[in-house]
């Protein structure tokens, strides 16, 4: 066989290997979101992709190879736009509020991002070598993003440099949340990114009245 005809074994004909690649990994993403690890085989991708099962092999040389692949895809698809939302924003009620308006935008353009990185967590606990499989790579980057937010709002006087651990756990903690809970209902997803914007404006709790204070 020749080095062209093994470079395109698998492949549907006309179609690049960059688009291939891409649409392989947007059907494991919905595979993995609704069926988990476990479940999720390589032929049920590639027949759900419209391509081969050599096609999986020809990019990725296991499952875990492609579990690995969709998770740093994800990682990156998600945060390359909460960057694009933080441009212009120059305090932390502000990049924080970009943050959840962007969380919500995702979850309402391409539910399965959410519900894979949702479904991910369960994953990891239950095979901690395929967490062992992931680069530090993706945590750095998460972590250097909640840390600018909150860095932000230590440098403008919103919090005080004192609270930044456990505002930074605070962050995470919401934004996994409204992975976990409510990413397939878009309106409950939007009443509370509201809710957590007046929680954050001090708007959504007051103090108890006289007869019950």
């Amino acid at each position: 066989m020749t080095s062209e005809g093994s470079r395109r074994l698998g492949r549907p004909p006309d179609s690049s290997s960059a688009e291939t690649r891409g649409r392989i990994l947007d059907v494991a993403r919905g595979c993995f979101a609704e069926f988990g690890f476990e479940a999720t085989t390589n032929k049920t991708i590639a027949s759900a992709a419209g391509v081969t099962a050599g096609a999986i092999y020809h990019y990725f040389e296991s499952k875990v190879d492609t579990y690995v692949a969709v998770y740093e895809d994800v990682q990156r698809l998600v945060y390359d736009r909460f960057d694009a939302g933080l441009e212009g924003a120059g305090t932390f009620r502000d990049m924080f509020g970009s943050l959840l308006d962007t969380a919500h935008q995702l979850n309402e353009e391409d539910p399965t991002l959410a519900q894979f990185l949702g479904s991910a967590r369960v994953d990891f606990q239950r095979y901690p070598d395929l967490a062992n499989e992931m680069g530090d790579q993706v945590a750095s980057r998460r972590t250097r993003f909640f840390a600018a937010i909150v860095d932000c709002g230590i440098q403008t006087g919103e919090l005080d440099a004192t609270d930044r651990d456990r505002v930074l756990a605070l962050i995470e903690t919401l934004v996994t949340g409204l992975t976990d809970a409510v990413s397939g209902d878009g309106a409950t997803h939007q009443l509370a990114v509201d809710a957590i914007k007046a929680l954050v404006d001090g708007t959504l709790v007051g103090r108890p009245d006289d007869n019950h204070s």
